[in-house]
């Protein structure tokens, strides 16, 4: 099954998508699955069953699922222009710590999407672990889900967007003497 969504969240605008989502349907293998021309976004087992044949594309894409893991591409993700992380349900976080581990630990600096279960709730924290692009749920509103990025205007925790704490980051025109914490007590 191929799912096309028109628009998708990316650089913080709302933009015409031209990637497709390949989805298995019931019964079909990832070695059999036939896989359309274009700009494309495969299941992991897709890639790992075809890559001899996919690996010969331009622009191919590969997509996890919330039990699989990042350390499964380490080794071709200069290969992919987009990874998109499936989230199945809006409750299911693990997609968080796969982004996570993408952007942090494997150093992947391409476009980094969401997918699947996303609304505008989500959209903030997603931003943090390093998601940059989002395709949101096709029954919501993409322009009022945009709205979820700008939902605050500044972090105490440290993330992907952010490597330093709020406790830890000086106000512009502290002395560095007076940088430390504890300093002046």
């Amino acid at each position: 099954m191929l799912n096309t969504h028109k628009q998708i969240i990316k650089g913080r605008e709302v933009v015409d998508d031209d990637w497709s989502v390949l989805k298995l349907e019931e019964g079909e293998t990832a070695d059999t699955a036939a896989v359309p021309e274009g700009r494309i976004i495969v299941p992991l087992a897709v890639w790992q069953a075809q890559r001899e044949v996919l690996d010969k594309r331009l622009e191919v894409g590969v997509w996890l699922a919330a039990d699989e893991q990042a350390a499964d591409i380490k080794d071709d993700l200069g290969r992919f222009a987009v990874i998109a992380v499936d989230f199945p349900k809006f409750s299911d976080g693990r997609g968080y710590s796969i982004a996570f581990n993408l952007r942090k630990r494997l150093n992947y600096t391409g476009e980094l999407r969401a997918i699947g279960d996303v609304l505008r709730d989500q959209l903030w924290p997603m931003s943090r672990v390093g998601f940059d692009a989002f395709a949101t749920r096709q029954d919501r509103s993409i322009h009022d889900a945009l709205k979820g990025l700008t939902v605050f205007s500044e972090t105490y925790q440290a993330s992907v967007d952010q490597p330093q704490p709020l406790f830890r980051r000086a106000p512009r025109g502290t002395p560095a003497e007076l940088n430390d914490v504890g300093a002046g007590i």
